[in-house]
Parts: C-alpha cells; structure tokens; sequence
C-alpha cells in the first residue's frame, strides 16, 4: 500500500467495517468511499469481497475521471455513482474544499422498503426532525435508456437530478433512495455518511411501524419539526456539549 494513500484507505476501511457492526448490509452489500478532494482521488471497497475478508490495503483508490490510481482488485460496482456525487459535490464547493467526503451505500432493509415503493420518508417524528427538517426524497424509477446506457454512473446522475427538480440541498439532506434500488448517504468524512445511512435505516423503521398503526398519519407540525432541527443547527443551538 503506497504511503501516500494509506491514510486514505485505512479511513474508508474503517467506515465500511461500521456496516455489518450497524447491520446496514449482510455478505457484499454495501460499500463507503473516503473522498481526498486535493488530490481528486477517493478510496473505496473492493467489488464482492465480503467485509469480514476485506483489509485496508484491498481498497481501491480512484480519480475523478474513472481511472484506478491505486490498487489490484476491481473496484466496487457503484464506484461511478460515488464519482458522479464527488463530481457534483466539487461543483456545488465553488471554491474551496467540498463538505462532503464520504458516501455511503447499502441495503438495509426498511430504507431499501421504501425505496422498492418508490416513496419519499416524511418528517413522522422528532427523530427525523433532528437530522433533517424536511421528507427524505426517493427518486423516479431510471428510465431503460438510462439503464443500457451505464446503469451506475446514470444513477449518480438520477441522483443529482432529483435533488435539482426538487429544489433540496444535499449538504442539507444528506440521504436519498434510488427507487427499487436503495439508499446512498455522505456526510463530512466517511465515518458521518455511515453515521447518516445508520439515521436513515431507524428513520425508516420508525415511519414504516408508524404506518403500519395508522396508514393516514400526517407529517409532525412545521413549529415542532424546525424546533427539532434549529436546537440542534440553528445559530441558538443549544444541543449537546460546548
């Protein structure tokens, strides 16, 4: 493993053990990518090695242009996807670092139960309220040119496009289902996309159970929702230690 990636890999290594720890993925299913935006490279899990073979020097180091900068196996399958969200998340940066460097992706399944609906996660609780104050979106189902064109990197657009007709931040937002797919997530570093996709699978949980009690339940209350999340974001916020 090259020195100058070790560090690289070794975080991205640590962030995807955190997804059979979390129950997030059984066997292969899932993968987190760690994003270094100076050198325009991120490390990401090995294609089907199963996590409990998988060692930091496995991981793959790719550049913002598709091609292997380090390592010997193949990439993961969705390596494309994470490209075209570091690619829009460079964009959407101006100047300076971007925010987002880590995603993460699996199959944990009350978020991939949503996504099989093709349905958007709205606000239920206070538990949803306190790490986004709005629904979580799903997109549309890709369509068959898309498809044939290249699958993965047309998810990543999917992706992209459906924060962009929705109006959304994704630094706002840092979750989505692809429909009949399943969730992605990113966050500060890969340890916070992890983080997020652990958020998001209980999020879920919660909206399916409360749905299972009473199938016309409305959205929590705006006042109540934007408490949530300003006590916790907002410029007063007051949760947690100083």
């Amino acid at each position: 493993m090259a020195a100058e990636f070790k560090t690289l890999k070794e975080e991205a290594w640590e962030a995807n053990m955190e997804i059979p720890k979390r129950g997030l993925a059984i066997y292969t299913w899932g993968n987190v990518s760690a994003f270094d935006a100076p050198r325009g490279v991120f490390a990401i899990k090995p294609s089907g090695v199963p996590y409990d073979k998988l060692k930091a020097e496995d991981l793959v180091v790719v550049d913002l242009d598709g091609k292997i900068a380090e390592g010997k196996l193949n990439p993961s399958s969705d390596t494309e996807t994470h490209r075209v969200l570091y690619l829009e998340f460079v964009r959407l940066a101006k100047s300076g670092e971007p925010a987002v460097k880590g995603i993460t992706h699996t199959h944990s399944p009350y978020a991939v139960a949503f996504a099989q609906a093709k349905l958007p996660v709205p606000v239920y609780g206070t538990t949803h309220a306190d790490h986004g104050a709005e629904e979580i979106p799903c997109t549309e189902f890709m369509s068959e040119e898309a498809v044939r064109n290249n699958y993965e990197l047309e998810t990543g657009r999917l992706i992209v496009e459906t924060f962009t007709k929705q109006k959304k931040n994704p630094l706002h937002m840092p979750m989505i289902l692809v429909a009949g797919h399943g969730p992605f997530t990113w966050g500060k570093n890969p340890a916070q996309s992890v983080y997020h996709a652990a958020v998001l699978e209980e999020v879920c949980k919660m909206a399916y159970f409360t749905l299972a009690l009473k199938p016309d339940v409305k959205p929590l209350p705006e006042h109540i929702i934007r408490k949530h999340w300003e006590r916790k974001h907002g410029p007063n916020a007051y949760y947690g230690q100083s």
